[in-house]
This record gives structure tokens, sequence and C-alpha cells, in this order.
């Protein structure tokens, strides 16, 4: 059984600040994961960050080591998943130029989230950059020879247009065979978690409760909480369903979530007391990710080693799958 191969899978995040117990939950979770069961690789993708935050790059420079960091202190083994830096590659802005040539407009333009993005965020936007951003992800697929990507359904039309431009090319350069991989979605189904005021958890919502925060700063979130509009004082019955924090009662303490239930709807429990309890679990669930995290804060030499080493790794592959391209492009 030791002889299997694993499945390539690549991941990535853009370095645009500092991450919150939804993506602790969520993605990281899974990568810790993917450690084990999968050959992984894990991109800081900070060209990416650059298509809505080019106006701050010190931001985006600034975020990339403390991203990592709290990868690492979440669980992801750096000696099990290869951890690399995208702008560190350029083979990947090179084989995004070669694909370019043969890539119609009109398919990055059908992407879903390029006008639903550009009247979210404005028109400053809408640059060259962020029109190719689709055409960029999959390079950073290709050059790893990525097979697998985990993506929830809002992303599957981003991994489509990859797809379709994997077999176009490989149509009009690979004369019978596949010089690209055609990447497959791992479809995950990442929980939906409630920040503060009940909508999805988004720094730019000011509404998330940061793995980085301390505990002070976490408790105080936490009691300003909305819960159930309806339960105004202990005794009233409570709604569970519709509470953002029991939504999180679930991550963070599953055994406590039937008792907590309970407890709401007959009104016994108030929400002072709940909110108290949840936060002091919290914490405590938190606690040793924290303390990893500071440790790891204190060597940032090792963390940029740590992305040194895996960006010198991904390199290697690259330049093979950029060296592959050229030759069927008749560039070499």
């Amino acid at each position: 059984m030791s002889g299997i191969r694993k499945p390539r899978v690549m991941s990535g995040m853009r370095p645009t600040g500092g991450l919150h117990i939804g993506h602790l939950v969520g993605v990281l979770t899974q990568w810790a994961q993917y450690c084990e069961t999968a050959e992984a690789f894990f991109e800081i993708a900070d060209l990416h960050a650059y298509t809505t935050g080019f106006k701050d790059p010190q931001a985006i420079r600034a975020a990339r080591e403390e991203m990592v960091a709290v990868w690492l202190a979440a669980g992801v083994d750096p000696t099990k998943a290869t951890i690399y830096l995208q702008s560190g590659v350029p083979e990947i802005g090179e084989l995004e130029a070669l694909l370019a040539m043969m890539v119609p407009v009109s398919w990055l333009e059908r992407v879903p989230t390029y006008k639903g993005q550009i009247d979210a965020l404005g028109g400053e936007i809408a640059t060259y950059g962020f029109l190719g951003y689709p055409l960029l992800q999959l390079c950073d697929i290709a050059v790893v020879r990525g097979e697998r990507v985990p993506v929830g359904r809002d992303q599957v039309a981003h991994l489509e247009f990859g797809r379709e431009v994997v077999r176009r090319f490989n149509f009009l350069y690979g004369e019978g065979r596949d010089v690209l991989i055609e990447p497959q979605p791992t479809l995950s189904e990442f929980p939906e978690v409630l920040g503060t005021d009940g909508r999805k958890m988004s720094k730019s919502y000011d509404n998330a409760i940061l793995i980085a925060d301390d505990e002070e700063t976490t408790t105080k979130k936490v009691r300003s909480m909305v819960t159930d509009p309806q339960k105004i004082r202990r005794g009233d019955p409570g709604r569970p369903e519709i509470c953002p924090l029991f939504a999180l009662w679930k991550f963070v303490n599953p055994l406590r979530v039937d008792i907590v239930a309970a407890t709401c709807r007959s009104g016994e429990l108030g929400c002072v007391q709940d909110k108290t309890e949840f936060a002091d679990a919290l914490n405590e669930y938190l606690r040793p990710v924290r303390e990893r995290l500071a440790a790891y804060r204190r060597d940032r030499a090792g963390v940029t080693q740590i992305i040194e080493e895996g960006t010198q790794h991904v390199r290697g592959i690259a330049s093979g799958v950029l060296r592959d391209v050229k030759r069927a492009m008749k560039l070499l």
C-alpha cells in the first residue's frame, strides 16, 4: 500500500490581512489533512492580491510571512507539504503570457466573478490583471502539475475556465498528447462561519474574530455578537437555528451543541451566560494555535526559510512545465 502514489493537490491564499476562525475551521483544517493524504502545494498568492490591492503593496508584503505563520500554527506541516511564494516563481508569469496568446477575451469576460466583483468593489479594479485573474490561477495550478484543486461551489466556474484553456492548448499544440494536465475539482463544502453581526465572517465587514486576536479581544468580540432578536431576557425561549453564536458552538465544542440548543429553547440559558461560556470555550480552542503562532512569530527566519525552500522546489517543477509548453509552441 505504501507504493500508491498520492494525488497532487494545489491550493492557495492571498496575503490580504489577518486570518479569522472561518479560515481555521474551513480551509486550514482541510489543508492539514491534505498534508497526510496528498502531495500538497500551498501558494502565497501575492500577485493575486495586487489585482485588488495594488495601491498598498507594503500591506501585501507585510502579510506574507504572517499568513504562513498562521498556516503552520494551524497544523500545516512544511515537511509534508510545499509552501511557496507566487511572485518567487517567475515561470508562472511567463506561462500566463504564453497561454494568453490563445485565450479568447470572451472566455474571461463570462467568468461570473469578473463583473460581480467590479460591481461590489468599484470600477477601479477593472484592470488587465483583474480580467486575467482566472488565467493566472490556472498557471498557478499548471506549473506544479496540479491534479486536484479543492474549491467551493462558487469557484467551480474559475476552474472550469482553466480546464477549457488546457483543452484548447492541448488541441492546438499537443500533437495528440496532453502537454498540460487538466485539473479536476475537489468540491469542498467549506463551512460558512458567521461573524459577530450575523453576516459571513470577513475582515471587510469588520465582523471577524481573528486567529491572532488575544483572549481579551476575543471575549469582547463574542460579547458583541448578535443573537436571537426575539430573546430579549433570560427565560425567553430562543431559536438557536438562527443564532450566529450557536452556529459557532458546532465548530468549537460539538459536545455542547445539544445542551446549548435545549437550554436555549427552554429559556434556561440566557444570551449573556451563553456568550460568556462560549468565549471561554473559544479561547481554549484557539489557545494551542495561538501558542504555536507566537513561536513561529519569534522564528521569522525559520518561516522565511520554509518559504524560500518551497519556492525553489516549485521552480524546479515549473521550469520543466514551461520547457514543455515552449517546445509544444515551437519556441524551443
